[in-house]
């Protein structure tokens, strides 16, 4: 099984770290801690018994600092990506603004590469939160996460390992 490197973008404090840690430890730490640079994890993905496309994957995830914006897709960071999960705070209506742009400018620095907007923070308010019509209307696919509670957390990593999968067939 050969590693993909799936990087987490997005602004300071909308639980890029959160979702890694939630992932790789199934913990949730309330402090916060900013990313400086990048840390690096791995988790290895096991398929459901349902699944009709073979075996797991294994990540590299690059949590990186939110303070790169969209200058990290011109980074050797991003060198080698096989995709993106771009973290929103679903309560914080600016960083949903940024997490669009971010998208955008992924998918065409990157084109063909897998991308998702994870709308982190999701149990802090209800699943009817209005998000900005832009971002709906984007073709990016949109899951709803809460590092806190693990909703949908390991569920976006196997939507992202599907996706690459099917793209390298």
């Amino acid at each position: 099984m050969t590693p993909r490197k799936i990087m987490l973008l997005g602004e300071i404090g909308v639980g890029k770290s959160s979702i890694a840690r939630r992932l790789v430890f199934d913990c949730f730490d309330p402090d916060y801690k900013p990313t400086l640079g990048v840390d690096v994890y791995s988790y290895e993905i096991e398929q459901p018994p349902d699944s009709q496309l073979g075996s797991g994957a294994r990540f590299i995830i690059w949590d990186t600092d939110g303070n790169f914006g969209d200058s990290i897709l011109s980074h050797i960071y991003i060198k080698h990506a096989a995709g993106a999960l771009i973290i929103g705070d679903v309560t914080r209506r600016t960083s949903l603004e940024s997490m669009l742009h971010l998208g955008r400018s992924f998918m065409s620095a990157m084109p063909g590469r897998y991308c998702s907007f994870l709308l982190n923070k999701s149990d802090l308010t209800g699943p009817t939160a209005e998000l900005p019509s832009a971002l709906v209307q984007s073709s990016i696919p949109i899951m709803r996460t809460s590092a806190k509670t693990g909703e949908n957390v390991k569920e976006a990593f196997l939507g992202a390992a599907d996706a690459i999968r099917r793209r390298r067939l």
